[in-house]
């Protein structure tokens, strides 16, 4: 049986390890986000995402990162208030973690091994960068930093649309 992301887990904001199959059946965007990013009033937009496709098995899992110029610098308890306060961010979030190096969790090296960027690459360029995930635990796509989330929303439509898998 192949991998799927209800396979991995990862530490929430609140510091507790959450096993990710508590998503299993739903429609994932994975995204590895920070607060002091160009692309952090994407916040916005993923939330607006979650709350129109959540009744629909949709969920958003924001996994705050410091690799990219230093633009997560705060802990778990600075990134869930920044988060609540200035976008009303209702989606999981999870505690920062690496999403390139040989410290990149488990859940990323998977993710970029299933979906690859530009050329080929497996890197993660830049905060923002954004996995959609089927009911079946699968990534369907890729997603730039620069792909604002209502650009896709119709993938998402789609993916929701599709039946859960028979468990």
């Amino acid at each position: 049986m192949s991998t799927t992301l209800f396979d991995f887990s990862a530490r929430g904001l609140d510091g507790q390890e959450r096993p990710l199959s508590e998503f299993a059946g739903q429609v994932a965007l994975v995204v590895n986000v920070a607060s002091q990013c160009g692309f952090t009033p994407q916040y916005s937009g993923l939330e607006e995402l979650y709350r129109s496709y959540r009744d629909q098995g949709f969920t958003v899992l924001g996994f705050p990162c410091n690799q990219f110029g230093h633009q997560e610098p705060g802990d778990a308890a600075e990134i869930r208030g920044f988060c609540d306060t200035q976008y009303g961010v209702t989606f999981p979030m999870f505690d920062k973690i690496d999403v390139n190096g040989a410290d990149a969790h488990p859940l990323y090296r998977w993710l970029k091994e299933q979906k690859p960027g530009l050329l080929g690459t497996e890197a993660i360029k830049w905060n923002f960068t954004k996995f959609l995930v089927g009911r079946d635990g699968q990534v369907i796509k890729r997603y730039a930093p620069t792909d604002a989330p209502a650009s896709f929303k119709s993938d998402v439509e789609a993916a929701c649309a599709q039946p859960a898998a028979s468990v």
